[in-house]
């Protein structure tokens, strides 16, 4: 039998970056915070990238089909929080933010990041309340140097 509060006590210590993911569709351009991220292979680079179904970007991600990773440092916290509500009620959440396009896809990449990725998706998995977006890495650069920033020392749940 499964013990409901042992899952979601166990399932939250699994340890999570925070990263501003970018999307892409024409001209229309959004970022939104995402933890369920992780590389998955060597060769090809792949990382895995969990998105939450029923929202904007989640479409906008499915019907384009790439997307960027801004790695944050362990001192943006609110930048992060800045990109969690849905573009619908918030509108443009890029508008005081410093970004440029990526060169390998034209997602939004966050400046003062620590760097990114860009992906191609090669692999989607449909299961439960989140897609599994398995991106090929296509481009990357590094801005500057910094320790990472995670979910566990934000205070932030996300999870369980």
């Amino acid at each position: 039998m499964l013990d409901e509060q042992a899952k979601k006590t166990m399932l939250r210590k699994i340890p999570h970056g925070v990263y501003i993911c970018g999307v892409k569709n024409g001209e229309d351009l959004n970022c939104f915070t995402v933890s369920w991220l992780m590389q998955s292979s060597f060769n090809p680079p792949l990382v895995v990238n969990c998105v939450k179904k029923e929202t904007g970007s989640h479409a906008t991600l499915k019907k384009s089909g790439i997307f960027s990773i801004s790695f944050l440092d362990s001192g943006q916290k609110e930048l992060a929080a800045q990109f969690f509500k849905p573009q619908s009620r918030v509108g443009n959440k890029l508008a005081n933010v410093e970004f440029y396009q990526g060169e390998a896809t034209g997602c939004p990449i966050i400046q003062d990041s620590l760097g990114y990725i860009e992906c191609q998706v090669v692999a989607i998995v449909e299961q439960g309340d989140h897609t599994i977006f398995v991106g090929e890495v296509i481009g990357s650069g590094v801005h500057r140097e910094g320790d990472p920033l995670v979910l566990e020392s934000t205070g932030w749940q996300y999870g369980g």
